[in-house]
């Protein structure tokens, strides 16, 4: 159990292209959010939910906040996450990853590095919500939210700035598949479609 690692899982999703609030999503016998909150709760003495409709999520029985800027997307909730810990180290997550588990967890936050932010690259892509962030980059989110040159309520510009973080801050990003003696192909999977939940499911039966 990590005492000095606050555990923060982003809940504020639309889910527009899921069609519904895939936080709720069944996969096996749980949903996807108390998996992920189980998860986290196995690892982490402190465990904070973010999200923008918190009576649906007080059956989880744990803390949870508001984004503190609105309408930006992911960012304000990793800041929000960030404002409300009082650790310097945070393990950001979204509820969206299924596949996602304890040991890979517990890899990246060991990976040896003097870097603040610790993700991955998996799957082809840069895994920007699942890895470790310092609070003390708190100022440098708070300027890319309120930098005038970018347009807030476009929802890809609002996507681009977590990466646009990860870039500014030159944070480790680990080839995971390479690095990770535990690695399968498909465990960063992000549920954003119908169609990414039907392969969800499929793996789920094939692994029961």
């Amino acid at each position: 159990m990590y005492k000095d690692i606050t555990g923060i899982i982003l809940a504020g999703g639309k889910s527009k292209r899921m069609g519904l609030n895939k936080s709720f999503l069944k996969v096996g016998e749980v949903t996807m959010i108390e998996r992920t909150t189980e998860l986290m709760k196995s690892l982490f003495d402190r465990v904070i939910l973010i999200t923008n409709t918190p009576d649906e999520y007080k059956f989880l029985g744990i803390e949870m906040f508001e984004d503190i800027y609105k309408n930006v997307g992911p960012l304000a909730g990793i800041h929000s996450g960030l404002a409300h810990s009082i650790t310097d180290k945070n393990f950001i997550i979204s509820c969206d990853i299924p596949f996602v588990n304890k040991g890979v967890i517990e890899f990246i936050i060991n990976y040896k590095t003097n870097k603040s932010i610790t993700i991955t690259k998996a799957d082809g892509f840069v895994q920007q919500l699942c890895g470790l962030y310092s609070k003390q980059d708190l100022q440098e989110i708070v300027e890319l939210i309120e930098d005038d040159k970018l347009e807030i309520n476009n929802s890809q510009k609002c996507g681009c700035k977590v990466l646009q973080l990860v870039q500014k801050l030159d944070a480790e990003i680990i080839d995971i598949a390479n690095e990770y003696d535990g690695y399968e192909e498909g465990m960063f999977l992000n549920m954003n479609k119908p169609e990414d939940f039907e392969l969800v499911r499929g793996r789920m039966n094939l692994s029961s």
